[in-house]
């Protein structure tokens, strides 16, 4: 009998096999097995019979369908089953077995949403895939196969007819749809009708669902995970509309296809309560319920052809009739000139009139400048003779006879007034113009630049006594050599040219591949069309809106013709030495106009690309030109009075730039964003008050000293002393300490009011009217930053204008026929295009499903909507603007410089 140390040598022994066992399985849920062999229970079933019934996993149902099927008619045939049992790991599989297709789902139906959530359906309809036969009549037999692995599952099955499953031409079909119970239907294109419209609507916005043009293959994929593998699809809330071609589709004929998301979070609303209780897992499916939407749909007959020539040859037919219109101005002035032309003989000098729309130059006799009506003001440097102002000793022009010419000219003699006040001038460091007359002129601009033929002297002693005088003429800002200028003004359009190239190249490139995107993929979400109004030709969705942007080019165009004609006028003025050219009137310079035509031409281009595809991403090819215009028309309306000491081409354009990249940045990162509000609305602010001290000074003031004298202090009450006088304040004083010294001296002191009362005016209200629009910016924070931002800049150019008409009316100016025609019918174009653009047909801002609740039918023609309207009438509108500019001042061109008034 083996001892106990036997036994202890045998317990290592037998525990050695268990060691080199492999670990047990974790304990599974049984699998139900069959328990005899498998049946197969086949049955003749009927359309329209309600079958309740049962399966395990030792049965097959299979229920035999047949049914007649006509060549020149089409039935749908849907399959509804119900599942009773709650076997949510054991589904029960329902397969149905056609003559080319075969079509198979399960009940509880999974269907992932957000985040892979998992949705499940008891309740499930599918409509089956009609097969093409080519006899009149055939009788097709389908079955319908029922298994599961599950003990025992109860379930319904019913196979109906689908009514109305061909839908018919203009005739509103209205129907319900879940996610687990989506709807098709069928539609033939009827003979002469090349395109349709496909509308779908719903009086409710939620359950978000989806709308999808299929051609008439097998499968049709109408579940939310599949119904983006083919066709044209949009996400719809409560409107949607696609416009079929019939050139798309072999078979002339098409499925519509609606199916209900499972969440609505691609349509803008919020993502469902997603329950998680301790005893279920992460995965576990979510009952949705009765999630169902009634829709309605009808399809219409598009545009045909001939509805694409006519507004064609529409929109082409208003613009090219300003080009008419031009042209019957121009004959009309010609007409005009030769009948004057024995007065201008006697007269020796051209007609009485002013210059017309196309620059016609004209002058008066001399015996007449005389007897300006601007005499009484005093203003200019001709007009003050009091010894003890400043004006009256400070005039550069004061010389009794200055020549001034050009090459191969014969010298004009400028006559003035004041020649005794030479020697005090040239006292007070004053440079003459014979230094400058005397310098051969070449035509070539390329050696000339701004500094080395400046009027005045090298150092700012002169500006700063002249541009600071209290009033200011226009011969005190226009004393630099007009080549210059010329030169200076002429880099605006050299400028904006390269910068349009450079644009428009890469935007072009861009919105090509996003409208190939579209048509590949099929996915018309990306695009924020007004599809109730996109007529699509060739590779474009929308046409029409891209056309309607065919006025700003041509207008641009027409207007760039209309400068150059002026600019040929003026300078053949020149060549013949004329008085008036050379010594009367604003001084002219083309470079902005030039500038603003081109920027006309782009934005009617970079709009009709941005149409192309309109997104969140591509906002900006819109509204970049929209700046530059009202930029530019800014620096034109102050370059008319101020020729000297307008921005340069550079700095204006690169403050263009940064107020562009405010829009983008606003755009991407200013929803909601209080810090950026915060930092805008600051940086606004800092801006108004710097361009405002600018403008107030005429440029002639500094923050900082330089050897211990002040060039300008900053302040509105200095009323003597010349400029350069030693500051009372030491060189090392801060900035802040400078300010709050001359406000106690100017404003509690002294107590004086501004020395220019109508620049204060005007910079007043120009301040109250930012520090509002930022104020309204921080507190509100619109959802459409870069309209918030045209809107500022639309707002300070109206009210220069509005203070420039003001103060030319308060001067004893006039405004003639043609301006004055110009800014009524502006003014009331102005108003319909802003009508129309506030209608809002669509918006990036909102999801694609959103966007097309506003979308509206055509208006015009059956062809263009609210938008191209808007796009007609702004580009009228612009072109008006851009002529008002442009005629303001004619009724100055006989009239002396230095008798016209700076404002």
């Amino acid at each position: 009998m083996p001892g106990p140390g036997a036994a202890a040598l045998a317990l290592p022994l037998l525990a050695l096999p268990l060691l080199a066992l492999p670990p047990t399985p974790p304990p599974t849920l049984p699998r139900p097995q069959p328990h005899g062999p498998r049946r197969v229970l086949e049955k003749e079933a009927q359309f329209n019979t309600t079958y309740a019934d049962w399966v395990d996993a030792d049965l097959l149902n299979i229920y035999a369908f047949n049914h007649s099927v006509c060549r020149n008619r089409t039935e749908g045939v849907r399959v509804s089953v119900n599942v009773l049992s709650d076997h949510k790991d054991l589904p029960v599989l329902f397969v149905v077995r056609q003559k080319e297709a075969v079509v198979s789902f399960q009940v509880p139906l999974i269907l992932r949403g957000l985040y892979q959530r998992k949705y499940a359906y008891q309740e499930v309809s599918r409509t089956l895939c009609q097969p093409q036969t080519k006899a009149e009549v055939e009788t097709q037999h389908f079955y319908v196969d029922v298994s599961t692995l599950s003990l025992n599952a109860s379930y319904k099955l019913r196979v109906t007819h689908v009514e109305n499953f061909v839908l018919r031409t203009n005739e509103r079909f209205s129907f319900n749809a879940t996610a687990a119970q989506p709807q098709y239907f069928k539609y033939e294109f009827p003979e002469g009708v090349d395109s349709v419209i496909v509308k779908v609507t719903s009086a409710m916005a939620f359950p978000c669902s989806v709308i999808s043009i299929q051609d008439i293959l097998c499968p049709v994929y109408d579940l939310d995970n599949n119904v983006a593998f083919i066709g044209m699809y949009q996400t719809m809330t409560k409107k949607a509309a696609i416009t079929v071609q019939k050139k798309d589709f072999p078979s002339n004929s098409f499925y519509v296809v609606v199916v209900v998301k499972t969440e609505d979070e691609a349509c803008g609303g919020a993502l469902p309560y997603y329950p998680l209780s301790k005893d279920a897992a992460p995965d576990e499916p979510v009952d949705q319920h009765n999630r169902q939407k009634m829709l309605e749909v009808m399809v219409s007959p598009a545009i045909t052809s001939e509805a694409y020539v006519s507004s064609v040859l529409f929109c082409l037919g208003i613009f090219l009739s300003f080009y008419i219109l031009t042209l019957v101005i121009a004959c009309w002035e010609s007409c005009r000139q030769q009948k004057r032309k024995g007065l201008l003989a006697a007269m020796d000098s051209p007609s009485l009139d002013t210059a017309s729309l196309l620059g016609h130059a004209r002058s008066i006799p001399d015996s007449f400048l005389g007897h300006s009506p601007y005499d009484s003001y005093g203003y200019g440097s001709f007009g003050n003779g009091s010894s003890g102002s400043t004006e009256g000793v400070t005039d550069s022009m004061g010389s009794a006879e200055v020549p001034y010419g050009y090459v191969g000219q014969e010298q004009f003699k400028r006559r003035t007034p004041f020649a005794p006040l030479r020697p005090l001038s040239i006292a007070m460091g004053e440079r003459s113009l014979e230094n400058v007359a005397s310098r051969p002129r070449l035509d070539s601009l390329s050696s000339v630049e701004e500094d080395d033929y400046d009027t005045l002297a090298d150092i700012d002693y002169d500006k700063n006594v002249i541009r600071t005088k209290q009033y200011l003429c226009v011969a005190d800002l226009a004393r630099k050599d007009k080549r210059v200028l010329r030169k200076k003004y002429q880099i605006y359009f050299w400028n904006i040219a390269t910068i349009a190239v450079f644009y428009a190249l890469p935007v072009i490139q861009l919105v090509i591949t996003y409208q190939t995107v579209v048509n590949v993929t099929g996915n018309q979400d990306i695009c924020y069309y007004n599809f109730l109004c996109a007529h699509p030709l060739g590779n474009l969705s929308a046409f029409n809106n891209i056309l309607s942007n065919l006025g700003y080019v041509l207008l641009g165009l027409l207007f760039l013709l209309i400068i150059l004609q002026r600019e040929i006028n003026y300078n053949r003025a020149l060549m013949r030495n004329d008085a008036h050219a050379l010594e009367c009137g604003i001084p002219k310079h083309f470079g902005l106009f030039y500038a603003m035509g081109t920027a006309l031409m782009m934005e009617g281009l970079l709009s009709a690309c941005y149409h192309v595809c309109p997104n969140y991403t591509n906002f900006q090819f819109d509204t970049s030109f929209m700046y530059m215009i009202a930029g530019l028309c800014m620096l034109k309306l102050y370059q008319k009075r101020h020729p000297d000491i307008n921005a340069s081409a550079y700095s204006a354009y690169a403050c263009l730039a940064l107020v562009i990249f405010f829009s983008v940045v606003g755009v991407v990162f200013g929803k909601g964003n209080t810090a950026f509000w915060i930092v805008f609305s600051v940086i606004h602010i800092v801006a108004t008050l710097l361009l405002s001290t600018q403008l107030y000074y005429m440029g002639r003031w500094k923050l900082g000293e330089v050897g211990g004298t002040a060039a300008s202090r900053v302040g509105g009450g200095q009323r003597s002393g010349a400029p350069g006088a030693t500051s009372p304040l030491p060189a090392d004083s801060g900035i802040l300490r400078r300010i709050l010294h001359v406000l106690y001296t100017d404003c509690v002191r002294q107590c004086s009011g501004p020395m220019y009362v109508d620049r204060m005016v005007l910079l007043v209200m120009g301040n109250i009217i930012n520090w509002s629009l930022a104020a309204y910016g921080l507190i509100v924070r619109p959802n459409d930053f870069a309209s918030y931002l045209l809107a500022i800049g639309i707002c300070n150019l109206l009210l220069y204008f509005a203070f420039y008409i003001i103060m030319k009316l308060r001067s004893g100016e006039r405004i003639k026929l043609i301006p004055l025609l110009c800014i009524i019918g502006t003014s009331v174009v102005w108003g319909f295009a802003l009508f129309f653009f506030f209608q809002g047909l669509s918006t990036w801002q909102k999801t694609p499903a959103e966007s097309r609740e506003h979308n509206r039918d055509c208006i015009l023609l059956d062809f263009f909507d609210d938008h191209d309207i808007w796009h007609f009438l702004s580009s009228i509108a612009m072109f008006g603007s851009f002529l008002v500019l442009l005629t303001l001042d004619d009724d100055l061109d006989c009239v002396q410089r230095d008798k016209i008034y700076v404002f």
